[in-house]
C-alpha cells in the first residue's frame, strides 16, 4: 500500500485524507454512501510522514484543518447518489423494509468488497440489511384514529410512535373483557339449573378445552413471524391460502356481527326486564302474549341501540377505545360482587324467598305474600294470590282445582353455600316448551289441565331445553381468545404477548366459569336457578340476587359491560371486512375497502349495521347464540387445521417461537370444533359450512391470484409429488389413458399467439381434465432472449385464460427452432405427469416460404413424435375451426379410418362430443375396403366393435378399386418433381451468389494490404488482381452454361414410380374423402408418415397437400404406437 488513509468522526461526518499532502477539504455529505466502491481522487502521497499525522488525527476529536491552503489534499470521495448502490442503479426496495432518509446510504464502504460490487442491486450487504430491520416498526395496518387525524394538521407529519403495549394491558385484559361477558350474567345460571353441575361441568369443560387448544395453535401461527394488526383473518389467510382465508374471514366478520346483535339483544334484555320494565312499548295483556311482546321490545329497542351504536363508531372510535378499560372494570367488579356475595352467603344468606304452590314456582310479581288468606284488623281476608286463581276474591269463589288442594308455602331462594343444596342441583331437568318449574321435593296433591296452566302465574320453560342446546347457547361465553391477536400491531413484542396473554386469559376465565358453575349449584336452590327472568324474585336479576352488596352492582355491571361489548363488535367487524376487502381476494366486496378520509371504514359500517339487525329481528338471545357460535367454531377449525397442516408439512419457514404445541392437539382442536358445531346445531352447522364452501369456490374462480406462502399450497407440493411417484411405478392402463396433450403454438414477431383456435380445440378436446402443456421455441440464448421469453409466457398465459385452457406454459429459449422443438418434445411435463400427444398447427405456408427450415422442421417433429412413441394431432385450417362461443349445429364429424394405429381416431370424436360446442355433432366411420375385401361383413364387423365400444356411430365402407394410374395423377406426380428440382437449383445458386460475394470480399482485402505494402517499400512491382468487371463476365458465362444444361434437364425428367403411386393413392383418397365429408364439420383422417428416405421430404408434403385439398376443418391423426380404446370394462 503506497497511500494511507485516515477517517475521522466529528458529529456525524466523515471525512477521509491522504497523508503527507493537505487542503481545505468539506465534506458536503453528513452520512456519506457505504456501499459504493470509493476511490482516491490522487494516487500520490508518500507513506513516511503520514505515521505521525495518523497518530496526532486519532488523538484528535477534530476535523483536520490544513495550515497551507496551497497544498492539496486527495479527499477519498463518495461519488454516488443517495439510494443507489456502488454501479449506479436505483436498488430495490423491499416490500419489508421502512425506507427512511437515514437510510439512503449506500451499502458497502471501500474496496473491501468490491468482488461483490456488481451484486449491490441485488443483494444488498448484510450490515445494511440488519439496520434497516433494527428500524423496522409494526404498524398497525387499517384506520387511523380521529385523534391522529385531528392532530396531522399541518405539513410536518406525526412521528410513528412505536408501539409499547404488554402482555396485561395488551392481550390480557382485552382478552378477559372479550369473554367474560352477557351468557355469564344472563344465562350461566339457568344453565346450571337445567343441566345440573355435572353437566354444566361438562359443558364448561368441552368449550374451554376448544378454546384453549385453539389459543396453542393460535400461539404457534402467531409465533412464527411478525403478524401485522388484522389478527385471527391474516394468520389463517396466510397460512391456508387466500380460498381459506377470505371463506374463514368472512366467516369471522359474521361471527362478530352476530355477537354485536348478541350483545345488543342483553343489552336490551337487561333494561327492559331488570332496570326499567315500565318503559315496555309492547304490554301483552294476556299470560300467554308475554313472549311475543318481549321479542317486539326487544326488536323495537334493539333497532333504535344498534343505531345509536352505529353513529358512535362512526362519529368517534377513539371513545369506544378510551371507554373499553371503563367496561372491564364493569366486568371484573361484578365478577368480584359475585364471589363476595358467596362468601356471605355463609354467615348471612340474602333473603329471597320463592313462592311455592305445593310444589310449582310462582311468579310473584303481582303480589306481595305468599299466601293464599291473611287476617287483617281480626278478619280473614283473601289475598292477591287468591284472586289470580280464583274467579273473585270471595271465598266461594270457583278456584283452580290444584290451587284448592295445595298450599302456598315461601322457599329460600338462595340457602347459602352451607346449606347442602348442591346435591340436589347435580341432575339436569330438561324440558318441553311449556313445561312447569318444579321443585320435586315438596309435595304436590293432584292436577290440573295444561291447557289452562298457561293462563296462571307459574313459572314455565320459555324454550325447550336440552343438552346440545344448552352448548350452543353457552359457547359464545368463551369466544373472545382472539382479541390479543387482533392488537398485535399495537404490542411491544407480539410473539411473546400474545401465547402468555391468550392462555392466562382463557385459564383464568375457565376457572371463574367452573367455579361459577359450582358456586350457584351450591349456594341458589334448583327453581330459582331454572328461572331464566327471575320471574319468582320479584323479576330480579338471579345472578344478582347473590351478588353483594346489592343486585344493581351486577345489573348495571352487566349492563355497561354488554353495551362495551357490543360497541366493540360494531368497530371490531368493520375493519375486519375492511382488511378482507383491501386484500382484494373477493372481487364483490371491493367497495367496503373504501372509507373516510382518514380511513374508517365507513361502508363496512354500513353492510355491518345491516346484518347486524338481522340478529336483532330474530330477537331471542337463545336463537342468535347458535349462529355465532357455529361462525366463531368455523373460525377455530381453521386456525386448528393451519397449525396442523404446517406442522406436518415441516416447510421450512415454520419456526415458531412458542414450542409447546403439537400437531394432535390442533388435529384434537379441530375435531373438537367440528363436534361441537353439529352439538349445538346440525342444521346451523350444515349452513355456515355451505356459506363457507360457497365463499371459498367464489375465491377460487373469480378472485385475485395471491401468492402469500400457504400451508395449502405446500400440502398441494406435497400431493402432488406422491402421486407423481405413484404414477412413476407403471404407465397408464389403457381404460385409463387420455390425451395429455403438449400443444405448439407459433407466435408473430411481436410475441403474440398466432392461432388461439389452436387452443379453443384443446379446450374442446380436454374438458379441463388431464395434463395440457402449451409450448413455444424461441430461437436465440437464454441470457439475450429471457425478457422476450417472459413477454410470450404472458401473452400465451393471457390466450390460455382467454380461451379458458387449463394447463402449463413452457416457453424454451434454443440455438435454433428444430432443437427446441425437439427438447420439448423429449422432456416437458414431469415423471408419470408427462404428454403423451403433440397438438400443432398445419404449416400453412410452407410453399410460399423461401426457407425450407419450415416444413423440414414439421417432418422431423412428426418423426421425433414417432420415435418418441407419442400420439400426433396436426390441424388443418385451424383458424377455421369453432370458437369456445360457438354452438355447430347438426352435422357430422366424419373419422376416416383408413390404417389402425390405436384406436385414437374413435375416442377423439368422443371427447370432443363431450364439450357443448360439438354435443350436437354426429359422428360418422368411414373405412376403405380394397378389391379383395368383403365390404358387407367389413361393415358387420365394424358395426359389433363399435357396439363393444360403446360408441354410437354410423358406418360405412368405401371400396376403392384398383383403377389403372390417371395421366392426371402422372402429370400432378411430375410437376411436384420438377417443381422439387428447381428449388433445389434456385437454392444452389443462391448459395453460390453467397460464395461469390464472399470471395470478391477476401480478394479487395488482400488487393488493398498489397497495395499499402508496396506503397511503403516503393513503386518497384506491379500487383495483378481480378477486377470487377472481369469477374462478372466470368461468372455470367458459367451460370448460362449451368442453366441452359439444368432446364434441358428438367423437361426430359421422367417421374418415380414409387412417388406416382403415393400421389395415386392421395388422388383417389382426396376424391373419395371429399365426395362423402366435404359437408362435415370436422374431418378426421389417418396422416401418413414420412419417407424413410429424407430426400423425398418435400414430395411428402405435396402428397398431404393433395391429400387434404378441398377440405375446411381436418385434422391429421398419428397414433403413437399403443392402444387407447378398449372395449373391457
Amino acid at each position: 500500500m503506497g497511500e494511507r488513509f485516515v477517517v475521522v468522526p466529528v458529529d456525524g461526518q466523515v471525512g477521509v485524507a491522504g497523508l503527507g499532502e493537505h487542503s481545505d477539504a468539506v465534506v458536503s455529505d453528513p452520512a456519506p454512501d457505504p456501499s459504493g466502491s470509493g476511490s482516491s481522487s490522487s494516487s500520490g502521497g508518500g507513506g513516511g510522514g503520514g505515521s505521525t499525522v495518523e497518530e496526532k488525527e486519532a488523538g484528535e476529536d477534530s476535523v483536520f484543518e490544513p495550515q497551507d491552503p496551497n497544498v492539496v489534499v486527495p479527499i477519498l470521495e463518495y461519488n454516488r447518489e443517495p439510494n443507489k448502490y456502488g454501479d449506479g442503479v436505483p436498488k430495490e426496495n423491499s416490500p419489508f423494509i421502512n425506507n427512511t432518509d437515514n437510510d439512503k446510504g449506500n451499502s458497502y464502504d471501500g474496496t473491501n468488497m468490491a468482488l461483490f460490487e456488481e451484486e449491490m442491486d441485488s443483494n444488498p450487504m448484510v450490515s445494511s440489511l440488519l439496520n434497516k430491520l433494527a428500524n423496522y416498526t409494526n404498524l398497525t395496518q387499517g384506520a387511523q384514529e380521529h385523534e391522529e387525524a385531528e392532530e396531522d394538521e399541518g405539513p410536518k407529519k406525526k412521528a410513528v410512535k412505536s408501539p409499547q403495549m404488554g402482555t396485561f394491558m395488551g392481550v390480557y385484559l382485552p382478552c378477559l373483557q372479550n369473554i367474560l361477558g352477557v351468557i355469564l350474567f344472563l344465562r350461566l345460571t339457568w344453565i346450571v339449573g337445567t343441566a345440573g353441575i355435572l353437566e354444566s361441568l361438562a359443558i364448561v369443560c368441552l368449550c374451554c378445552s376448544c378454546t384453549m387448544l385453539t389459543a396453542i395453535s393460535m400461539s404457534a401461527i402467531a409465533t412464527n413471524g411478525v403478524v401485522p394488526a388484522g389478527g385471527s383473518y391474516y394468520m389463517i389467510s396466510r397460512s391456508l391460502g387466500p380460498e381459506f382465508g377470505g371463506a374463514v374471514g368472512l366467516c369471522f366478520y359474521l361471527g362478530t356481527t352476530f355477537a354485536g346483535s348478541m350483545y345488543i339483544l342483553g343489552t336490551i334484555e337487561i333494561l327492559l326486564t331488570y332496570i326499567v320494565p315500565k318503559a315496555a312499548i309492547f304490554v301483552a295483556e294476556k299470560k300467554e302474549d308475554e313472549a311475543d311482546a318481549l321479542l317486539n321490545n326487544m326488536r323495537v329497542y334493539g333497532t333504535c341501540c344498534l343505531a345509536l351504536m352505529a353513529v358512535v363508531v362512526f362519529v368517534g372510535v377513539k371513545y369506544v377505545n378510551k371507554l373499553a378499560l371503563v367496561f372491564l372494570a364493569c366486568v371484573i367488579l361484578s365478577i368480584l360482587s359475585i364471589y363476595a356475595g358467596v362468601i356471605k352467603t355463609i354467615f348471612e344468606p340474602p333473603d329471597f324467598p320463592v313462592c311455592m304452590l305445593g310444589n310449582r314456582t310462582l311468579q310473584n310479581q303481582n303480589f306481595d305474600s305468599c299466601l293464599k288468606t291473611e287476617i287483617i284488623d281480626n278478619l280473614t281476608v283473601t289475598t292477591k294470590l287468591w284472586k289470580l286463581f280464583c274467579d273473585g276474591p270471595e271465598f266461594n269463589a270457583t278456584c283452580d282445582e290444584y290451587f284448592t288442594k295445595n298450599n302456598a308455602t315461601n322457599v329460600q331462594g338462595i340457602p347459602g353455600l352451607t346449606s347442602g343444596v348442591i346435591s340436589e342441583n347435580m341432575w339436569s331437568v330438561y324440558g318441553p316448551l311449556g313445561m312447569l318449574v318444579e321443585d320435586q321435593k315438596l309435595p304436590s296433591i293432584g292436577g290440573s289441565d295444561p291447557a289452562q296452566d298457561i293462563y296462571l302465574p307459574y313459572v314455565v320453560n320459555d324454550i325447550t331445553t336440552f343438552f346440545t342446546l344448552l352448548v350452543g347457547i353457552y359457547f359464545p361465553s368463551v369466544t373472545g381468545i382472539m382479541a390479543g391477536s387482533n392488537r398485535s400491531g399495537d404490542l411491544r413484542d407480539a410473539q411473546k404477548s400474545i401465547p402468555i396473554g391468550t392462555i392466562l386469559a382463557i385459564a383464568t376465565t375457565s376457572f371463574i366459569y367452573v367455579t361459577c358453575v359450582v358456586l350457584f349449584g351450591a349456594c341458589i336452590e334448583g327453581v330459582l336457578l331454572r328461572d331464566k327472568f327471575g320471574d319468582s324474585v320479584k323479576g330480579n336479576l338471579v345472578i344478582g340476587t347473590l351478588s353483594w352488596p346489592s343486585p344493581w352492582v351486577i345489573v348495571i355491571g352487566s349492563f355497561f359491560s354488554c353495551c362495551g361489548a357490543g360497541l366493540q363488535s360494531l368497530t371490531g367487524a368493520p375493519r375486519l371486512l375492511q382488511a378482507i376487502a383491501r386484500d382484494g381476494i373477493v372481487p364483490f366486496l371491493q367497495v367496503f375497502g373504501h372509507g373516510k378520509a382518514n380511513g374508517e371504514p365507513t361502508w363496512a359500517l354500513l353492510l355491518t349495521a345491516g346484518i347486524c339487525e338481522i340478529g336483532i329481528l330474530i330477537a331471542s338471545l337463545d336463537a342468535v347464540a347458535p349462529i355465532l357460535s357455529m361462525f366463531f367454531l368455523m373460525c377455530y377449525l381453521f386456525v386448528n387445521l393451519a397449525c396442523a397442516v404446517q406442522t406436518l408439512l415441516r416447510t421450512p419457514n415454520w419456526r415458531p417461537r412458542f414450542k409447546y404445541y403439537h400437531w394432535a392437539l390442533s388435529f384434537l382442536g379441530m375435531s373438537l370444533c367440528l363436534a361441537l358445531m353439529f352439538i349445538s346445531s346440525w342444521y346451523y352447522a350444515i349452513v355456515a359450512m355451505v356459506i363457507a364452501g360457497c365463499i371459498y369456490k367464489y375465491i377460487e374462480y373469480r378472485g385475485a391470484e395471491k401468492e402469500w406462502g400457504d400451508g395449502i399450497r405446500g400440502l398441494s407440493l406435497n400431493a402432488a409429488r406422491y402421486a407423481l411417484i405413484r404414477l412413476e411405478e407403471a404407465p397408464p392402463h389403457t381404460k385409463n389413458w387420455r390425451p395429455q396433450l403438449l400443444v405448439l403454438l407459433d407466435l408473430d414477431s411481436d410475441q403474440v399467439v398466432k392461432h388461439p383456435r389452436l387452443l379453443s380445440l384443446t379446450t374442446q378436446l380436454k374438458a379441463g381434465k388431464g395434463l395440457t402443456i402449451v409450448g413455444n421455441v424461441i430461437e436465440g440464448t437464454f441470457l439475450t432472449k429471457d425478457a422476450e421469453a417472459k413477454t410470450a409466457e404472458q401473452n400465451i398465459k393471457s390466450s390460455m385464460s382467454a380461451e379458458r385452457t387449463k394447463g402449463f406454459c413452457h416457453v424454451v429459449v434454443s440455438s435454433n427452432i428444430r432443437d427446441g422443438f425437439s427438447h420439448l418434445i423429449q422432456s416437458a411435463g414431469l415423471g408419470g405427469m408427462k404428454h403423451n400427444t403433440v397438438l400443432m398447427a398445419w404449416p400453412g405456408t410452407w410453399r410460399q416460404s423461401n426457407d425450407p427450415q419450415s416444413w423440414k422442421n414439421f417432418i422431423e417433429m412428426v418423426r421425433e413424435t414417432t420415435a418418441a412413441h407419442q400420439a400426433l394431432l396436426v390441424a388443418k385450417n385451424v383458424d377455421s375451426f369453432p370458437t369456445n362461443l360457438d354452438r355447430l349445429g347438426e352435422g357430422t364429424i366424419d373419422v376416416w379410418w383408413v390404417v389402425h394405429d390405436g384406436g385414437l381416431l374413435m375416442l377423439l370424436p368422443f371427447l370432443l362430443r363431450q364439450h357443448k360446442v360439438w354435443r350436437k355433432c354426429k359422428m360418422r366411420i368411414f373405412t376403405v375396403a380394397q378389391m379383395d375385401d368383403n365390404s358387407i361383413q367389413m361393415k358387420k364387423d365394424l358395426q359389433m366393435f363399435l357396439y363393444h365400444l360403446r360408441l354410437d356411430a354410423e358406418v360405412e365402407v368405401v371400396e376403392m378399386h384398383d383403377n389403372d394410374i390417371s395421366a392426371f395423377t402422372y402429370e400432378k406426380t411430375l410437376v411436384m418433381e420438377q417443381r422439387s428440382q428447381m428449388l433445389k437449383q434456385m437454392q444452389l445458386s443462391r448459395t453460390e451468389r453467397e460464395r461469390e460475394a464472399q470471395l470478391i470480399h477476401d480478394r479487395n482485402t488482400a488487393s488493398h494490404a498489397a497495395i499499402n505494402d508496396k506503397a511503403e517499400s516503393g513503386p518497384d512491382r506491379v500487383h495483378m488482381t481480378w477486377t470487377k468487371d472481369k469477374l462478372f463476365t466470368e461468372r455470367n458465362r458459367n451460370r448460362e452454361c449451368n442453366a441452359n444444361v439444368a432446364v434441358r434437364d428438367l423437361f426430359n425428367m421422367k417421374p418415380n414410380q414409387s412417388n406416382v403411386r403415393r400421389m395415386h393413392t392421395a388422388v383417389k383418397l382426396n376424391e373419395v374423402v371429399v365426395n362423402k365429408s366435404q359437408g362435415a364439420h370436422l374431418v378426421l383422417l389417418n396422416m401418413p408418415g414420412p419417407p424413410k428416405n429424407r430426400g423425398g421430404d418435400e414430395n411428402y408434403m405435396e402428397f398431404l397437400e393433395v391429400l387434404l385439398e378441398g377440405l375446411n376443418r381436418v385434422l391429421l391423426v398419428r397414433g403413437g404406437g399403443r392402444e387407447v380404446i378398449t372395449i373391457y370394462s
